[in-house]
């Protein structure tokens, strides 16, 4: 079948980017991060960015309106042709009801939505020993998945350290979690009713899980027989 963007959903620590930049790489699509564009606005210092950055250290959701609006921009800037992977967006209904409108918008196609599970205790583990790579973001859970080279990105080369961000605290990250489960849920059962999702085990090592997905994938490009 013909292959239109992907949604790839999952708790914190779920390994979602990390799968999410493996399909950038292997497969040709390009990865829509709410994370990277709050980070960015941040970055810029747009008003957008002040006010994600307010709910994201505190362990909340951005509000719908102020994430839609940037994956709208970013959305402009990527060729009709390209296949998207949606990382972190849509997180509650009103967003997927939103994607839902920007695709149509595009003249874009949602092909499945693929869910990481993962057991809470596992989420715990992997966000308590997180580092990021300093030049291209990349996050590493030192615990489950470290760079090949201690301190050295896989990706890029460039100096990976222990994160200690603010809204990976302790606190913060069970309060993402809680929001998580009770805002997410919706969204699942959302996509659930149209046939689209997909759960996919998250457990065991990033190859393991990638290779998960790609057979997922493959299997959607083959189309059924009609005999």
């Amino acid at each position: 079948m013909t292959q239109g963007d992907l949604v790839l959903m999952g708790p914190p620590g779920s390994g979602k980017g990390t799968q999410a930049r493996r399909m950038v790489d292997e497969l040709g699509y390009v990865q829509l991060a709410t994370g990277d564009l709050f980070r960015a606005h941040l970055a810029q210092g747009t008003e957008l960015g002040k006010l994600a950055q307010n709910y994201m250290s505190k362990g909340q959701y951005v509000p719908d309106d102020v994430t839609v609006k940037m994956v709208r921009e970013r959305l402009a800037d990527i060729p009709r042709k390209t296949r998207i992977v949606f990382d972190g967006f849509p997180r509650t209904v009103a967003q997927a009801e939103a994607l839902d409108r920007l695709l149509k918008e595009c003249g874009r196609s949602l092909t499945a939505v693929l869910l990481l599970e993962v057991p809470r205790d596992e989420l715990l583990k992997r966000l308590g020993t997180r580092a990021t790579c300093s030049r291209c973001q990349t996050v590493y859970s030192l615990a489950v998945r470290p760079p090949k080279v201690p301190g050295v990105c896989d990706r890029c080369g460039g100096p990976v350290s222990a994160t200690a961000r603010s809204d990976e605290s302790p606190e913060v990250v069970k309060k993402r979690l809680e929001v998580y489960e009770a805002e997410t849920k919706p969204v699942i059962e959302y996509y659930e009713k149209r046939g689209i999702l997909k759960r996919v085990s998250g457990v065991g090592a990033m190859d393991e899980i990638g290779a998960r997905l790609m057979a997922l994938l493959e299997r959607r490009k083959t189309p059924r027989s009609t005999a």
